[in-house]
C-alpha cells in the first residue's frame, strides 16, 4: 500500500475497427479501485466516459510491443491501451498490478468462505434438485469449498534452494490443471437458471483464480533467473538462451492421467533434467548444421486432411470462438483450438510447394529469357494444388521461433523436360568450370537433387524463411514470408507479405515474385480454401514479367479456384503468353504463335521429399518438435494434443519474456537479416562466386 498512487494522464484507447486508437485521459483512483478515462482533462470534472472495477482484474503487457497492454476486469470488459513508450506502460502497469491486488485481497478478507458447504459442479442434479437451488443469503462462493495448507505455528518458511525448482514446477503444473478444471466446470454452467457461468461471483472467481497463477508464474521466473545467474554469472554478450521451463511430464494436466510418451530425457532424475535445462543454452548453439541427403528417406507420411473429424464434434467451440471475434480483427495472436489443426507445421507446407521439382529444374532449360519466364509460370501456377492437403482446410501449426525443417527431392535427369536438342548433361557444372570436380572421381548419379530448408526467424511478427537450392544446375530460390490473418466474418483472410528471388546462376538471372492471399471460407459448415489477390513475376535482366491473377469466387455464381495471367516483354508491352483454367485442376496456356498446352494438376506426377528419420533430426526440427501433437491429432485424441502443444507454447513464451528481461537478441541459425528480408546464410550464388574466384586464381 506504500506504493499505491492516484495517477492520472493520457493513453490511446482501442475502440473498434472503425473508430480505431483515441487519446483518452485515465484517472486511476485508488481508493476506490477504479480505473476511469474521459474524453479530455478538461472534463474531468464531468461523469466519466466509462469506469472498470479493478478488483479481481487481470492486467496484462502486450507483447506484441513495447508500449500496448490490456486491463480485463472481472465482469468481462475489456479496455485494450497504449503508452507513449516502455517506461510508461511499466508504471501505468505497475500501478494498476498493485491497485487491483490490494482490492482483490481485500474482497477475500470482507468475505470468508462457509466453513461447512462444499458443491460439485460435476455432479450437479436437475435445477429443481435442493443442491442447486441457490438461496438468497447465499453467493458463489458457497458453492466451492478451498482448503488451506497452514505451517506450524512457530515455523519458519524453507528457503527453496535451485535444484527444488522441479519440484515447486510439478506441483504449480498440478494447481494449473485444478485451476483450468475449476474455469472448465464454471463454463459448462447453464446459462440460465439459479446458478448460470454468468454469475458475477463465479466471474470473480475465474479471474483472481487466473490472476493468482499469473503471479506465481511470475514468482517462479524470478526463482529461474536468480538460479541462471548463480550457474552462469553475467551473461556475455551475443549468448543465445534456450528454453529454462524443466521438461517435466504432463500427465497430471490430462482427464485421462495416463502416462505420455515424452523424449526420453524427461525420464531422467530431475536433478539432471533441471542441470540440462539450465545448461541448455550453451548446448543447443544456433551454428549452421549441414544436412547429409544421403541421411534422408523417402517420406511415407500421408496426413490428408479429408475428414471433419472433430471440426463436426466441436460446432460449438467454434461459434463461442467466433462471438469473441470482431471484424478485422488480427488473428496472429488468438490461441485457435486445436481440432482446427492439420498435422504439419507451416514450414513444411512451404516445402509441399516444392512437389514438382522436375518443373521447378526445367525452368534453367528454357533456351531463352521468354521461355524461361514461361517455364517459372507454369511452375509457380502448379505449386499451390499439392501445398494443400486435401481438401478441407485447417490450419498449419504456428512454427516456434528457431523451428527448422529440412528435406530434399530426387530427380531422374530423364524426367526433367529439356530445350530441343538439348540434354541435361550438357549443362552440367563441372563442364562450365564453376564448381569443382569430385575430388573421389566417382561418376555423377543419374539424378538431380534439390535441397530445402526453412526457419522461423521472428516470432512477432511471425516471419518464416525458405530456401532450395540445385547444385548441379545452378538455381536456388530464397524467400521469406510474414503470414498475417484477419477475421473476415464467415472467414478468415491470410495475407502472404514477403518476397521470394529465383537465382538462375547459368544464366546470371533473377527472378522476383510474391505469394497470393489464402482465404478459409465456410468456417462454420465444410470449411474450404482458396486463394485471391494480384501476384507479379519480373526478371530485370531478360525485360519479362508476369501478372497472375488468383480470383475469388463472386457471391453469386462465377467458378471456384479460378486464375488468369499474362506474360509479356515489358519494351515492347508484347503478350507472349497467356494463361487462364484453375490453380487445382486443369491450366490453358495460350502461346503467341497461336499454340495451346494444358496442365491438368490432378495428373501431374508427385515426387514424395526425403526427409531424415526423426531420431536423426534435432531438437528444433518440425517433426520432432510436433510430434506428440501430431501423434495426439492421429489417434483423435484433441485434449492430449492441445496440452502438448500449449507446453510448447508455453515454452517459447517463457524464452521470449527471459530474454527481453536480459536484453539478449535472438539468433538465427540459417538465415540472415538483409534490409527488411531474409537472406539463407549460404546460398549458392556465393559458393559459385567463391568457387569461380577460386579457379581464376589457381589459373
Amino acid at each position: 500500500s506504500d506504493h499505491m498512487e492516484n495517477i492520472c494522464g493520457y493513453l490511446m484507447k482501442y475502440t473498434n475497427l472503425v473508430t480505431g486508437w483515441q487519446y483518452r485521459y485515465f484517472v486511476l483512483n485508488n481508493d476506490a479501485g477504479l480505473l476511469e478515462y474521459f474524453v479530455n482533462e478538461q472534463s474531468r470534472h464531468l461523469k466519466p466516459r466509462g469506469t472498470l472495477q479493478l478488483a479481481g482484474a487481470v492486467i496484462s503487457p502486450s507483447d506484441e510491443d513495447s508500449h500496448t497492454f490490456t486491463v480485463n476486469a472481472a465482469s468481462g470488459e475489456q479496455y485494450k491501451l497504449r503508452a507513449t513508450d516502455a517506461k510508461e506502460r511499466q508504471h501505468w502497469v505497475s500501478r494498476l498490478q498493485i491497485c487491483t491486488q490490494h482490492h482483490t485481497e481485500a474482497i477475500g478478507k470482507n468475505n470468508p468462505p462457509l466453513k461447512s458447504r462444499s458443491f460439485s459442479l460435476a455432479s450437479q442434479g436437475s435445477a429443481n434438485s435442493p443442491g442447486v437451488q441457490r438461496r438468497p443469503s447465499q453467493n458463489a462462493v458457497s458453492f466451492f469449498h478451498v482448503g488451506h495448507h497452514r505451517l506450524p505455528t512457530g515455523k519458519r518458511v524453507p528457503i527453496v534452494q535451485p535444484d527444488h525448482l522441479v519440484d515447486v514446477r510439478e506441483m504449480m503444473s498440478q494447481a494449473e490443471g485444478q485451476q483450468r478444471d475449476l474455469i472448465r466446470s464454471i463454463e459448462c454452467l447453464p446459462a440460465s437458471g439459479h446458478l448460470t457461468s454468468l454469475d458475477q461471483d463465479l466471474l470473480m472467481l475465474k479471474a483472481t483464480s487466473m490472476a493468482t497463477m499469473n503471479c506465481l508464474n511470475d514468482c517462479f521466473h524470478i526463482l529461474q533467473l536468480q538460479h541462471a545467474s548463480q550457474q552462469k554469472g553475467s551473461l556475455p554478450a551475443g549468448t543465445t538462451i534456450s528454453w529454462l521451463e524443466p521438461k517435466i511430464s504432463l500427465a497430471n494436466h490430462f482427464k485421462n492421467g495416463a502416462a505420455q510418451n515424452f523424449p526420453a530425457e524427461i525420464n531422467k532424475p530431475a536433478s539432471v533434467r533441471e542441470e540440462q535445462s539450465i545448461a541448455e543454452p550453451c548446448q543447443l548453439t544456433r551454428e549452421p548444421e549441414e544436412i547429409n541427403p544421403d541421411e534422408e528417406l523417402e517420406d511415407i507420411c500421408d496426413d490428408k486432411e479429408d475428414d471433419l473429424g472433430a471440426v463436426e464434434e466441436q460446432r460449438s467451440v467454434i461459434l463461442h470462438l467466433l462471438s469473441q471475434l470482431k471484424l478485422g480483427m488480427d488473428l496472429t495472436r488468438v490461441v485457435l483450438p486445436t481440432f482446427i489443426l492439420e498435422k504439419r507445421s507451416l514450414l513444411e507446407m512451404y516445402a509441399d510447394f516444392m512437389s514438382h521439382p522436375d518443373l521447378f529444374i526445367a525452368i534453367t532449360n528454357g533456351s531463352s529469357g521468354e521461355e524461361r519466364m514461361i517455364r517459372f509460370v507454369e511452375y509457380y501456377l502448379t505449386s499451390f494444388h499439392e501445398g494443400r492437403k486435401g481438401a478441407i482446410a485447417k490450419k498449419p501449426y504456428n512454427p516456434i521461433i528457431g523451428e527448422t525443417f529440412h528435406c530434399s527431392w530426387r530427380m531422374p535427369k530423364n524426367n526433367v523436360a529439356t530445350d530441343a536438342g538439348t540434354n541435361s548433361s550438357a549443362h552440367s557444372p563441372s563442364e562450365q568450370g564453376t564448381l569443382p570436380k569430385d575430388p573421389d572421381g566417382q561418376a555423377e548419379p543419374d539424378y538431380y537433387t534439390v535441397k530445402f530448408v526453412a526457419e522461423q526467424v521472428s516470432h512477432h511478427p511471425p516471419v518464416s524463411g525458405f530456401y532450395a537450392e540445385c547444385v548441379e544446375r545452378n538455381m536456388c530460390v530464397n524467400a521469406h514470408v510474414w503470414t498475417k490473418s484477419k477475421f473476415l466474418g464467415m472467414s478468415i483472410g491470410v495475407t502472404m507479405v514477403g518476397e521470394g528471388v529465383l537465382h538462375l546462376l547459368e544464366h546470371g538471372e533473377e527472378y522476383t515474385f510474391s505469394l497470393p492471399c489464402a482465404y478459409a471460407r465456410s468456417i462454420l459448415t465444410v470449411p474450404w480454401v482458396e486463394l485471391g489477390g494480384k501476384v507479379n513475376i519480373n526478371c530485370a535482366k531478360t525485360g519479362y514479367s508476369a501478372s497472375i491473377n488468383f480470383h475469388t469466387k463472386p457471391f453469386y455464381g462465377g467458378k471456384l479456384h479460378r486464375v488468369t495471367g499474362e506474360v509479356k516483354q515489358n519494351m515492347t508491352n508484347t503478350v507472349v503468353c497467356r494463361v487462364q483454367g484453375e490453380w487445382n485442376s486443369v491450366l490453358e496456356f495460350t502461346y503467341s504463335n497461336g499454340e495451346t498446352k494444358y496442365v491438368d494438376l490432378t495428373k501431374l506426377s508427385v515426387t514424395r521429399k526425403r526427409v531424415r528419420p526423426l531420431e536423426k533430426q534435432g531438437p528444433f526440427e518440425s517433426r520432432r518438435l510436433w510430434q506428440h501433437v501430431t501423434e495426439s491429432l492421429r489417434d483423435g485424441d484433441i485434449d492430449k494434443a492441445t496440452e502438448h502443444k500449449r507446453a510448447l507454447e508455453e515454452r517459447q513464451r517463457n524464452e521470449e519474456r527471459l530474454r527481453a528481461e536480459t536484453e539478449t537478441p535472438w539468433c538465427t541459425k540459417y538465415f540472415l537479416k538483409d534490409g527488411d528480408g531474409w537472406v539463407y546464410h549460404k546460398p549458392l550464388w556465393k559458393t559459385v562466386s567463391a568457387a569461380q574466384t577460386q579457379q581464376m586464381d589457381s589459373n
